[in-house]
């Protein structure tokens, strides 16, 4: 098993950045793939950005591409560096980790999720 642990969310203007971090602890010692999810308020989850195990390889939603970066070290942390915030970003940010070295696109090839962190952007 993986627990997953996301912070760093909060309450900010438009424009602002935000870094989530995503710790995970468990059994970490296999090789995971990663990604970032959010769920706007009253909408369904969607996709944000996702990352390798090596963290060579990454992919992003569309609408997050030059403003949201994901990243990950060795020490079983993902981030999620987040610039140019909007109000259409607010939303629970979760974070997910699949057991396999290869990213993916679709909550069902996760494995593993976190509890979530908010995140509110105000105009």
């Amino acid at each position: 098993q993986v627990q997953l642990v996301e912070s760093g969310g909060g309450q900010v203007q438009a424009g602002d950045s935000l870094r989530l971090s995503c710790a995970a602890s468990g059994r970490t010692g296999s090789r995971y793939a990663a990604g970032w999810f959010r769920q706007p308020p009253g909408k369904e989850r969607e996709f944000v950005a996702t990352i390798n195990w090596s963290g060579g390889m990454t992919y992003y939603a569309d609408s997050m591409k030059g403003r949201f970066t994901i990243s990950r070290d060795f020490k079983n942390t993902v981030y999620l560096q987040m610039n140019n915030l909007k109000p259409e970003d607010t939303a629970v940010y979760y974070c997910a980790a699949r057991r396999s070295s290869t990213y993916a696109i679709n909550r069902d090839d996760y494995d593993y999720w976190g509890q979530g962190t908010q995140v509110t952007v105000s105009s």
